[in-house]
């Protein structure tokens, strides 16, 4: 029997969250100090079949095991766990308590991070088409969906905390939603033609490129603030402006930072794309008597659109991380819990808007993977 490599960083994650680190956390408040609960505490001996389990799955991963029962391996680990955390925090709950929160602890975390590599790898390696990986993405969100729905989580305490914040949730994730994709949205209606100007006239191309970088160079909370005063200035004296909600602090400042980060990606991927569409294609579309414009919108961008592509997806999965920012100058979006939960000592309330961030950014990563991909092909199938 061989060892896998990376089924022995699995394997030590996993023995080392088992042994030395704790399962659930309990608070009988959210300010107090938890107190460590381990896993057969909270589901007696469920918890004991639990680690057993997890024990078994770790050696699996240690071994050069077929691909897909890895993958399986690690899929059944993690949903057991998602299993043995919620009934492990409702057996610690006392009835009634509204005040009690229980949390997963660092063991619990580490095991995930543990399995989901494993997991991520053996998808890697299988080399799955884009349907197939967009379908287990699918899959995914059903599995947890599920499990919101049933009930399961309810006990948890970022559970407890979106319960008291649920219509300020969603409220605040429309405005994420709003900040990140109508950022990229804008971008590509003005970097795209950017980038088209760039590469129809290379001696402005430099010029507009080292200006866009510079941007890139200002750390994002330094941008952030740069843009309050004039927009302040704007919301001020822009007639219409402020009825619009354009101010010094609001989502205002937070959209034009992010929309200015968005534009290197897409000018420079467009040129770049532009540039690498073959020139026997271009030389081809000027004999068959097209014009400028024809052959650029029949030809040079449907050629270039997945490297275009790609630099959407840079930018998208960027500016979902980059909107929670907007949250320290009151732009809202899911930024807002982060920093009322790192103000209030409230790790719960830091996970309801960091775990929604990491959930959409991971999940466009994929799709716009998936979309690269299936252009490139009918692009090699066209040619």
């Amino acid at each position: 029997m061989r060892i896998d490599k990376l089924g022995v960083v699995v394997a030590a994650l996993g023995i080392f969250a088992l042994v030395f680190q704790s399962f659930l956390i309990f608070r009988a408040n959210r300010i107090v100090p938890g107190e460590t609960v381990p896993a057969w505490e909270a589901l007696g001996p469920g918890g004991i079949a639990l680690y057993a389990g997890l024990g078994v799955a770790l050696l699996i991963l240690l071994l050069k095991t077929p691909l897909a029962i890895r993958l399986g391996v690690s899929s059944l680990a993690l949903i057991a766990l998602a299993v043995a955390v919620g009934l492990g925090s409702s057996a610690l709950i006392p009835e009634g308590d509204s005040y009690a929160r229980v949390s997963p602890g660092s063991g619990v975390w580490i095991m995930v991070f543990a399995f989901a590599l494993a997991a991520t790898d053996a998808l890697a390696r299988l080399r799955l088409g884009p349907f197939a990986r967009v379908g287990i993405l699918i899959a995914v969100a059903a599995v947890l969906w599920g499990i919101l729905a049933s009930g399961l989580w309810d006990d948890l305490a970022v559970m407890r905390e979106y319960q008291g914040r649920q219509a300020a949730f969603f409220a605040q994730l429309q405005i994420h939603l709003f900040l990140a994709f109508g950022s990229v949205a804008a971008a590509v209606l003005i970097g795209v033609p950017v980038g088209i100007v760039c590469y129809r006239i290379p001696r402005v191309r430099a010029g507009i490129l080292g200006s866009l970088n510079v941007v890139q160079t200002i750390p994002s909370i330094a941008l952030f603030g740069l843009l309050i005063a004039p927009m302040a200035w704007v919301g001020a004296n822009v007639p219409g402006a402020r009825e619009l909600g354009i101010g010094g602090i609001g989502y205002a400042p937070a959209f034009l930072a992010l929309f200015a980060y968005s534009l290197l990606p897409i000018v420079s991927n467009t040129v770049v794309g532009l540039d690498g569409v073959p020139r026997d294609a271009n030389e081809a579309a000027r004999g068959m008597g097209m014009t400028s414009g024809q052959r650029m919108t029949g030809v040079l961008l449907p050629l270039a659109f997945p490297v275009i592509l790609t630099g959407i997806r840079i930018i998208l999965v960027q500016n979902i991380g980059l909107a929670v920012i907007a949250g320290l100058i009151g732009g809202g979006g899911l930024g807002t819990f982060v920093f009322q939960g790192i103000s209030q000592t409230a790790m719960p309330l830091v996970l309801l808007g960091a775990i929604p961030a990491v959930a959409m950014a991971f999940a466009a990563a994929i799709v716009l993977d998936a979309g690269v991909e299936l252009s490139q092909g009918r692009q090699r199938a066209g040619q």
